[in-house]
């Protein structure tokens, strides 16, 4: 499994509202090929700040497949006027624990 991993900071004062419509985009995600998992974590010491890792069969089922996915305008609209500045995202191998 290849995990996306992204920082999101979140505008201040807006994170119940992002923490709802992640709810609402969960399962654009959640519904496409290569999928596997999603977590989103909040920064235990701070405000505004998410964790999010995405598990995927393959980058090629994030970035070939979800991003170009009639889906994916919807995920955008839902989520990235939340984001200042906006998020990098990184991919990482499998785990090298089994």
């Amino acid at each position: 499994m290849i995990m996306e991993q992204a920082l999101l900071q979140v505008k201040v004062g807006q994170s119940d509202q992002f923490v709802a419509a992640m709810q609402k985009a969960k399962p654009l995600i959640a519904a496409q090929p290569g999928f596997q998992s999603i977590e989103v974590r909040p920064l235990v010491d701070g405000p505004n700040q998410y964790l999010l890792l995405v598990g995927w069969d393959s980058v090629e089922s994030h970035r070939d497949g979800f991003r170009k996915s009639p889906e994916y305008p919807q995920w955008r609209a839902l989520l990235h006027d939340f984001y200042d500045p906006m998020p990098t995202v990184t991919y990482f191998g499998p785990s090298i624990f089994s």
